[in-house]
Formats: structure tokens, C-alpha cells, sequence
């Protein structure tokens, strides 16, 4: 078995991830800030590792890389690197000490799409700074793996969903009082026909999905993954169903995007705005064909653990208590 560093365990994947890896007989070091507490208790939390490391304050100083590398890791899963710079520092301490580095992108390396589902091959065109950041990393460590040979894999999630957090909404963000809004039976307005899309994912199934790169090592290593669930759900079809859940019929109206988009609370306005324009569509044939990767959850049934989550912890108001 072997010793697994995870660079922010303790976020949606890591929760999963980590009793998943302590199970199968893997040493776990959890690293992080120590501020956040896993989404999900298990045992396994008490029989790992666990590092406080401040990743901005030591790359600062040039110590992040090296303070992982001491380590001594076989596999490193770096779920937090969001820039080229803080990426090649972590790399260069680990050159020639690591069996396997899994880099965790995002679908937001791509912007907007031609066809769709889109496929890993398709160029990443990212319209943000986010999405600019995991790109370049993901250029830079393809091509380390390719013509160095450093063991980096990197993977695309989705709009990650998982019990202890807000999925995504039919209004491209994670404002709960939507599914309130929802559960009342009021009027819902969404953009231009509800006809964009939007591409989740349980954080489970990344975990899973985390778990057959390194079991296939040699099919993963120097490739790009996206890490979603079987399909895309439109806007609209996603409200209809978040409305049966409720035992409510669908009140949905449309407004041009940019009108619609005046109407969105300030707070959240930017991602909606994010998530509309990219109107996210995946292929996950490559994960399929190369890693055996089968989602467990599809995107409805992973948005509906989360619902039904918010409503026991009293963040989304139920007022049928039918959900």
C-alpha cells in the first residue's frame, strides 16, 4: 500500500476521499490550515495523519514544496494549487521523489464550447482568472510528464455536490433560498429559455474517480480527465425537477440574459453570470474507456442527497416537509 499526501483533505473530495483510501489499506496525511473540519465524520479520521500547512504563507517563502516532499510521500493529491507558479513549486520539490502527482483542475478551463458534450481534446479556453490559472498548470504539467517523465495526471470536476454544502442551482449559484423559493411553489425566472447547462458532480464520484487513476497508473499518467457525472442537465429541466420533488408544479418564467441577470441578488450575481455564459457539457468517455470510471450518482440524484441535506440542517425551508 502506499503513502498518500492529500493537499486539502478536509474540503468536499477530501471528506470522501480520505475514509475511502484508509479503507482500502493506503497511510492518509491529511495536509491543510487546520481551519476546516471534514463534511462527513468516519472513522478513518482518527487513524490518519494529519499537517497544518498554510499553502500561501510558505510558497511565500518558498517552503511549501519542499515541506511536502519531506513528507515523503509515494502519491501526492493536490486538490488546492489554483496557479502556475505555486504548481512548479510543488512539482520541482518533488521531481524524481513521487510515484504519482494527481493535480485537481476544473472544468472552468473551458469557456465557451463548440460541441457538446465537450471532450478533453477540445482546447481549453478559459474567460477567467480561475480557469487561466488551472489551464496554464495543466499545459505546463502535461508537458513536464511528456518530455521529463514527472508522473502528473490531472482531472476536470464538475460543479461539485456532496451533503454539507450548497450545489449549484437552477439559477447558476449557490444561493439555498432558491430551493425555498422552490418549495413554496413561487415563480422562478430563469435566463433567455432555460435551455444552458450546467454539469455536477457527487464529490464522492470524484473520489472514486481519484481512486482509479492511481489504481491504473500507467493509463492516467500524462492525460487530462474529465471528472463529471454521465450528463449535463439544462436549467430548466433542473427546476422542473427540483419543483416534483417538493410536490409542487413547475412556475417557471424567462427573462433575456442580461435583464434576468439584473434580477440576481448582487451576492451571487457573478456566479450565476459564471456559470450561464459557460453553459458546462462534458464527455467522460476517456475516464471511461481508460479507468473504468462509472459515477454512482447522476447529477439529479447528487443534487437531491445535497437538498435533502439543507433541509435537516435547516438551510433550505421545506414547508411540506415532502422533499
Amino acid at each position: 500500500m502506499s503513502r498518500i499526501i492529500i493537499i486539502g483533505g478536509s474540503g468536499h473530495v477530501g471528506s470522501y476521499l480520505v475514509p475511502r483510501l484508509v479503507e482500502l489499506g493506503h497511510e492518509v496525511v491529511n495536509v491543510s490550515r487546520g481551519a476546516a473540519k471534514p463534511y462527513r465524520p468516519h472513522y478513518a479520521w482518527s487513524l490518519i495523519e494529519n499537517v497544518k500547512l498554510d499553502r500561501k504563507a510558505e510558497e511565500k517563502v518558498g517552503e511549501f514544496g519542499k515541506k511536502i516532499a519531506a513528507l515523503n510521500p509515494d502519491i501526492v493529491v493536490d486538490m488546492i494549487s489554483f496557479d502556475l507558479a505555486g504548481t512548479q513549486q510543488i512539482v520541482e520539490a518533488l521531481r524524481g521523489k513521487v510515484e504519482h502527482y494527481l493535480f485537481a483542475s476544473s472544468i472552468w478551463v473551458y469557456g465557451r464550447h463548440v460541441a457538446v458534450p465537450s471532450a478533453e481534446i477540445d482546447p481549453a479556453t478559459p474567460i477567467d482568472s480561475y480557469g487561466k490559472g488551472k489551464a496554464e498548470s495543466e499545459a505546463w504539467l502535461m508537458r513536464e510528464a511528456r518530455l521529463n517523465g514527472f508522473p502528473a495526471t490531472c482531472f476536470r470536476p464538475g460543479h461539485i455536490v456532496g451533503e454539507g454544502w450548497v450545489p449549484t442551482s437552477p439559477m447558476g449559484n449557490s444561493n439555498p433560498e432558491v430551493y425555498s423559493l422552490i418549495a413554496r411553489g413561487d415563480e422562478l425566472i430563469l435566463p433567455n429559455l432555460g435551455h444552458e447547462t450546467l454539469h455536477h458532480v457527487h464529490a464522492d464520484d470524484v473520489a472514486q474517480w481519484i481512486i482509479r487513476a492511481i489504481e491504473n497508473r500507467s493509463a492516467s499518467v500524462g492525460e487530462i480527465f474529465n471528472t463529471v457525472s454521465e450528463q449535463a442537465i439544462t436549467l430548466r429541466g433542473y427546476a422542473e425537477a427540483v419543483y416534483r420533488w417538493f410536490g409542487k408544479e413547475p412556475r417557471i418564467s424567462f427573462k433575456p440574459f442580461e435583464t434576468w441577470l439584473e434580477g440576481v441578488d448582487s451576492e451571487f450575481r457573478e456566479n450565476s453570470r459564471g456559470h450561464v455564459v459557460r453553459s458546462s457539457s462534458h464527455s467522460i468517455e476517456k475516464s471511461r474507456q481508460r479507468l473504468g470510471y462509472e459515477p454512482r450518482y447522476s447529477s439529479l440524484q447528487a443534487i437531491h442527497e445535497s437538498v435533502r441535506a439543507l433541509i435537516a440542517d435547516g438551510k433550505v425551508t421545506d414547508p411540506d416537509a415532502r422533499a
